[in-house]
């Protein structure tokens, strides 16, 4: 039994490690950091993890918000909501920052006529949509790879 230990030992000992190389995982990432220096942050529609954001008014359309939300993302939507208690201009200039594709500003009139009023992250102000409308532009633009 004494003379099995010290065999084990060298055996051990000389054992070359083995290094998996995978240049997939490499060349993966030099993608990313290409397509992210090409888009400079501002990811097209379909690639984007920050599609639309919702900017409600004020507390009182946080409903009307919550609701537009589900919609856009039982559309299978990239959204979030500002719930934030800021000023309507520091919101929609944090969601600018934030490059989000689209802000959809919610208030009493887009609620009493279930629209949503579109600007896009370089402040080109669409103007006011029907929710329909607004998701089948969006699915246009996702499926069209834009």
């Amino acid at each position: 039994a004494s003379a099995e230990a010290p065999a084990a030992a060298t055996a051990a000992a000389a054992t070359r490690p083995v290094i998996i190389h995978r240049a997939i995982f490499g060349s993966f990432e030099r993608f990313l950091g290409i397509v992210t220096e090409h888009y400079a942050g501002k990811w097209p529609f379909w690639l984007s993890p920050r599609q639309v954001i919702i900017v409600p008014v004020s507390e009182k359309f946080a409903e009307y918000a919550g609701t537009v939300r589900e919609k856009l993302h039982a559309a299978k939507f990239f959204v979030d909501v500002d719930w934030s208690d800021r000023k309507l201009n520091k919101k929609i200039r944090e969601a600018q920052l934030a490059q989000y594709n689209f802000i959809a500003v919610v208030g009493e009139s887009e609620a009493a006529n279930g629209t949503v009023n579109v600007r896009t992250r370089e402040n080109e102000v669409t103007g006011e949509k029907a929710l329909d409308e607004f998701i089948a532009e969006l699915g246009t633009l996702k499926n069209e790879f834009k």
